[in-house]
């Protein structure tokens, strides 16, 4: 009897320690991140461009992440076995935050997606606890890639204020971005390089596009990307539209810094769109790359844009180059939700139709 009582205390001891949770660290190798995701001193992944993702394969009933935001702003999709079962809105604490319980033993995928964009500040990512794991399983490698440049339509900004055009954090959600729903059309990773109201010649506020785009973190200015790290397949640009408004600006303070008193010049807008591009190809030697516009007024019926980027991209003569505009949608404000659907289908139908995928 003494003897069966002891197997049995010993086999709960080791079941408890089988059960108990484990935790994972950001670093593991078989995490799969998408976006530029760098990494702290003390080994927190840091998350700042809107889309930026976490992927995990794993089996266990339960998981949480151990996450500290920098602003309390931002947000992320929880997406387990390829359902989005939630939205989780951070604060500044270092703290667990539950992701999901009570699942079924087995495999599970989780992916832990960024809304946001780096306005609302980095988050930093520690890594997990699993209940009922060991280790973490394979986690699938994307054989496609893509990369946006753009800027608010591209961060999926006000996409899901319906009564408003609002910046606000809340109502921005990347996921639902035509960047992001052609990405997933096509199961490719994605990086979305984007910060709402950037430009190419101005901007918003005192930096542009060629002083961000090859940049680690959106935040920052002192650590490059390593473009050998992530070659993407296609690269979509779709800039311009802060540029349209402010160029008309005169009394603008970006555009008395960047212009003085006198507005650019068909000549001098053609130059600055091809120099980007040209810089753009150099980083990525064979990618297809598409220089889009859209889908706000910018691509109106009379506007000289399009003709802009037209004769930037006929001046490089690229022959992996192209140029597609959306049609301007019917919001009076950003694109929303539908809209960017929209906006999908037209550039996935525009990438099947010319076979961009294709080896």
């Amino acid at each position: 009897m003494r003897k069966w009582l002891l197997l049995f205390f010993v086999s709960c001891y080791y079941f408890s320690i089988a059960q108990s949770p484990v935790f994972i660290s950001s670093v593991n190798s078989k995490i799969r991140y998408e976006g530029r995701i760098g990494h702290t001193a003390d080994s927190a992944a840091v998350l700042s461009w809107p889309g930026s993702s976490i992927l995990v394969h794993f089996k266990g009933t339960a998981i949480q992440a151990l996450l500290k935001d920098e602003k309390g702003r931002n947000s992320y999709n929880v997406i387990i076995d390829g359902k989005q079962i939630s939205k989780l809105i951070l604060d500044t604490a270092k703290k667990y935050y539950n992701l999901t319980a009570s699942l079924p033993e087995g495999e599970h995928s989780l992916e832990l997606f960024k809304r946001t964009e780096s306005i609302w500040g980095s988050t930093l990512f520690y890594g997990f606890t699993i209940d009922g794991s060991s280790d973490l399983l394979q986690a699938e490698e994307k054989k496609l890639k893509m990369e946006f440049f753009g800027n608010s339509i591209t961060c999926g900004y006000a996409i899901e204020d319906s009564t408003g055009d609002s910046g606000d954090a809340k109502f921005e959600n990347n996921y639902l971005s035509y960047a992001s729903h052609t990405a997933r059309y096509f199961n490719a990773a994605n990086h979305n390089t984007a910060v709402s109201g950037i430009g190419i010649m101005v901007s918003w506020f005192p930096f542009t596009m060629p002083d961000v785009f090859d940049k680690l973190n959106a935040n920052t200015r002192d650590v490059y990307w390593d473009f050998a790290s992530y070659t993407p397949d296609i690269v979509v640009i779709n800039l311009f539209q802060n540029d349209s408004w402010i160029v008309k600006m005169p009394n603008n303070a970006e555009f008395k810094r960047v212009f003085g008193s006198t507005a650019p010049d068909s000549v001098f807008i053609i130059n600055a769109y091809k120099n980007f591009a040209y810089g753009i190809r150099q980083k990525y030697p064979n990618a297809k790359i598409i220089c889009a516009l859209g889908a706000m007024d910018i691509t109106r019926e009379g506007s000289p844009w399009p003709g802009y980027v037209k004769q930037a991209v006929a001046a490089l003569n690229d022959a992996k180059m192209y140029t597609y505009f959306f049609p301007q949608c019917d919001s009076k404000g950003h694109p929303r939700i539908k809209h960017q659907q929209e906006m999908a289908d037209q550039l996935i139908r525009f990438i099947e139709t010319n076979h961009l995928f294709a080896k």
